[in-house]
This record gives C-alpha cells, structure tokens and sequence, in this order.
C-alpha cells in the first residue's frame, strides 16, 4: 500500500510541475492538477491538503533535483574543478531557463508562512558545505550572494543584465571561485 501511495504521490508532483510550467504556478488548479494526474481531488488532497502544500512539494522536488544535478556535475569533475565553481555554473543554467511570475510565492506564502522553511533549510545546508569545500571565504561569499541574486532578479522578473553583462558576472564569478 506504501508503494502505491508514494507512486500517487510521484504521480501527482509531476502532473502539478507540468500545469505548472504550461499555466504558470499562480494558475495552477487543484482540478486540472488531479485530472492530469488521473486520480480523484481527493486522492490529491490526500496527498496534499492544501494548494501551498502542494507547490511546497514541487519547491522540494524541485530543491531535490537541483541537488542531485549539483552532485552529478561535481562528480564529473571537470578538469578539477571546485565546487563552488560548479555551482555557479549550474546555477548560472538554471537562471538562464525562463521563469513564471513570482506572484504564487506571494499566494503559497500567505496561505502557509512555512513555505520558506524548506528553501531556507536547503540554502543554509548547501551554504555550510561549500564553505567547508572552498578555502576562500570571502570568494564563497561574494559568489553566493552573486549567484543568489541574480536568481533573485529572474524570480522576481526584475533582471536588469543584458546577456552580455551575464556573461561577463558569471566569468567573473568563475575566475573569483578559482
């Protein structure tokens, strides 16, 4: 039974990312959501009570997944590459996909003042291990806080760089990391 609910569960997540990505989160239904999934509202409010639990399960797929990617790309190594310079790269990739409106963090935050908590908790825990993986502080600092920004301006649709000024921030970043 465990399997099947955690398969229901899986199933929902991924029908929820793909409403998501074609309506935007703030659009996103609990009915379109359950019906791409095939199974019943209640099945999905079984499985997530609320629309805020909901889209903070697909911020934790989503947190998994950019985890994963990180841990995948530094065991590639490229060319001895730091870690702090992979996760600049792959974060600077993932800044560069295209992102809906932010207005549903707005939503999700109002319905549940938690909803930050697992970002905050992922931030803090991939902060700590870089610091104990880069040497220099001060270059962890000014990278993060870089990276973290320039993910704050795509969010929140106020990205003010032109593609060459991007460019240019993440060489910089890169050279700083090494």
């Amino acid at each position: 039974m465990k399997v099947r609910r955690a398969n229901s569960r899986e199933k929902i997540l991924a029908a929820a990312a793909a409403v998501a990505r074609e309506t935007g989160p703030g659009s996103l239904s609990l009915d379109a959501v359950a019906s791409r999934a095939g199974v019943s509202k209640g099945g999905l409010l079984y499985n997530f009570p609320t629309k805020a639990k909901l889209m903070q399960a697909l911020v934790e797929d989503y947190l998994r997944a950019f985890e994963q990617a990180l841990e995948s790309a530094r065991t590639a190594g490229v060319n001895g590459e730091s870690p702090l310079a992979t996760y600049i790269k792959l974060s600077a990739e993932h800044a560069e996909e295209s992102k809906p409106s932010a207005s549903w963090i707005f939503s999700a935050i109002a319905e549940d003042p938690d909803f930050l908590t697992p970002i905050k908790s992922f931030r803090r825990q991939l902060f700590e291990r870089l610091k104990q993986e880069t040497p220099n502080l001060r270059a962890l600092l000014v990278c993060y806080l870089a990276i973290e920004g320039l993910r704050s301006m795509n969010l929140f649709g106020s990205d003010i760089l032109s593609a060459e000024e991007r460019r240019l921030l993440i060489s910089t970043l890169l050279d700083i990391a090494e």
